[in-house]
C-alpha cells in the first residue's frame, strides 16, 4: 500500500529533533517526500538556546512571516538518548510557536508517548479528575509536586498546538485534562486491531479455533477496560478472561492475587496459554510478579503485550526472567528497536512498528485522501527470537510463514 503521492503541499511534517527515523517515516507513509531537514533547521545558538527555523526562499522578500500561510504543521515527537524528555517538550513548544507566528492555520503535535504523564495529579483534592476517591494517602504522594501534565497540556495550547494525538495513555486524569485543553482535539489512540491482527495471525500464542486454551489477563482493575475491548476485538468465543490485584508495598514490591471481580476464576486453565496485557512498563516488577504468580496455572506459554517499554536496566534485568516467554510492544519508544538496548531480552522480543497506522490516523483527522491499508505496522523480531523462520516486516506477510 502507498498513501498517495499528490499530497496536499498544505501539510508539513517535521520533528523536533533532527534526524529522528520514526518522523521520518510518518512523513514518508503520508506522503511527504521532501526531507525534514530541508523543512526546518534545527539551529542552536552559541550560549545553547534551541530557535529552530522554517526554511523559506532566501530571495522571497514578499511572503515574509507568511511561509507556512494556510498549512497544517505536525511536530513528531519522540523520546531520544539525545536530548531528554524536557528539552524536547521546549523544542515542541518553540517550533510550535514558530509555526504559527510564520502563518501556520493548525498546528498537531504528535507524541506516541505522551511526555509528563507521570504526574497526572497534584497535592490537592481537585488537581485532577480520577476514577476513584482521592484519600490523603494519594494525595500525600504528590505534596510538595507541580501537577505537570496540566502545566503541559496548557504551554502547548499556548505555544499555538491545537491538536495532540497520542497513543494508549492509561491515565484519566491526563486524557481529561487534555481533552479540556484542546476542547476535545485530543486523540487518545488505542492499538486494539494491531496486537489483535498480530495474535490472530502469528504463532506466538497456541489455542484452538474458538480460543480454547487461551487466557487474557489485566495486571489489575485500571486496564481491566482495554483488556476487555481486546477480548471482544480478537472474537475468540472460548477464550477467558481474567484479572489480578496488586497490593503496591513500596515504590517497587507489590503483592499479587486474582480480583475478586475477575470474570473468570483459575478453574480449568491449567496448561493454557496466557497474554498478559499493560499500558506501559519501567522497572518490570509488577509483570514479573504477575507472571510468577500466574505459573500455577502451568501454562504452555506466557506472552507480555506492552504499549510503551522503557528499557531501563533494572527493566531489562527483571524481563529477562523466564517465567515470561515472549514481549510484544510498540515503537512508541523507538530507542528499543536498538539491539544493544534490548539487551538480553533480544531473544524475547517482538517490536510493532506503527509509524503507518498513525500516518493513516492523521490523514483520517486532517480529511487528508488516502488509500487504507487494513494491517498498517511493520515487524521487528531479531533472529535470536526461537520463533524467527525468516526475515518478517510487513504484516499481511504472516500468513506466509
Amino acid at each position: 500500500m502507498t498513501f498517495p503521492t499528490d499530497r496536499s503541499n498544505n501539510v508539513v511534517v517535521v520533528s523536533n529533533l533532527a534526524d529522528n527515523p520514526f518522523a521520518i517515516d510518518v512523513a514518508y507513509a503520508m506522503g511527504q517526500h521532501e526531507d525534514i531537514a530541508d523543512l526546518i533547521s534545527m539551529k542552536q545558538f552559541m550560549n545553547s538556546e534551541f530557535c529552530p527555523r522554517f526554511i523559506s526562499d532566501e530571495l522571497d522578500f514578499d511572503t515574509i512571516g507568511q511561509s507556512l500561510e494556510g498549512k497544517t504543521v505536525v511536530i513528531v515527537s519522540t523520546s531520544s538518548h539525545v536530548k531528554t524528555r524536557q528539552e524536547l517538550a521546549m523544542h515542541n513548544l518553540i517550533i510550535a510557536r514558530g509555526a504559527k507566528e510564520n502563518g501556520a492555520t493548525r498546528v498537531v503535535l504528535v507524541e506516541p508517548d505522551l511526555f509528563f504523564s507521570a504526574q497526572d495529579r497534584g497535592a490537592r483534592k481537585e488537581l485532577g479528575e480520577t476514577l476513584f476517591e482521592r484519600d490523603q494517602h494519594d494525595i500525600k504522594k504528590f505534596d510538595g509536586q507541580a501537577f505537570t501534565s496540566k502545566l503541559y497540556a496548557q504551554l502547548l495550547k499556548l505555544s499555538g498546538v491545537d491538536t495532540v494525538l497520542t497513543i494508549h495513555n492509561h491515565s484519566h486524569s491526563v486524557q481529561k485534562v487534555f481533552s479540556d485543553v484542546f476542547e476535545g482535539d485530543f486523540h487518545n489512540l488505542i492499538p486494539y486491531e494491531i496486537y489483535s491482527h498480530y495474535l490472530l495471525n502469528s504463532n506466538i500464542l497456541h489455542y484452538g479455533p474458538e480460543g480454547e486454551g487461551l487466557v487474557l489477563c489485566a495486571p489489575d482493575k485500571g486496564a481491566r477496560d482495554f483488556v476487555k475491548v481486546m477480548f471482544e476485538t480478537l472474537g475468540l468465543a472460548k477464550a477467558k478472561f481474567i484479572m489480578l490485584d496488586k497490593i503496591r508495598n513500596s515504590e517497587r514490591k507489590v503483592e499479587i492475587s486474582l480480583h475478586k471481580e475477575s470474570e473468570h476464576t483459575f478453574e480449568g486453565l491449567d496448561g493454557c496459554s496466557i497474554v498478559l496485557f499493560d499500558d506501559m512498563v519501567r522497572t518490570g516488577s509488577t509483570v514479573v510478579q504477575s507472571c510468577q504468580f500466574l505459573k500455577q496455572l502451568n501454562p504452555q506459554r506466557m506472552v507480555f503485550a506492552v504499549s510503551h517499554f522503557y528499557a531501563s536496566d533494572e527493566g531489562r534485568e527483571r524481563m529477562a526472567h523466564k517465567a515470561i516467554g515472549e514481549i510484544l510492544t510498540l515503537n512508541t519508544l523507538p530507542t528499543i528497536l536498538n539491539r544493544d538496548e534490548q539487551g538480553r531480552l533480544r531473544k524475547k522480543l517482538v517490536v510493532l512498528k506503527v509509524e503507518k497506522w498513525i500516518a493513516q490516523e492523521l490523514c483520517a483527522i486532517l480529511d487528508i485522501p488516502q488509500a487504507i491499508e487494513n494491517n498498517p505496522y511493520k515487524i521487528d523480531m531479531s533472529s535470536k527470537n526461537p520463533r524467527f523462520k525468516r526475515k518478517i516486516w510487513f504484516s499481511d506477510e504472516l500468513g506466509d510463514l
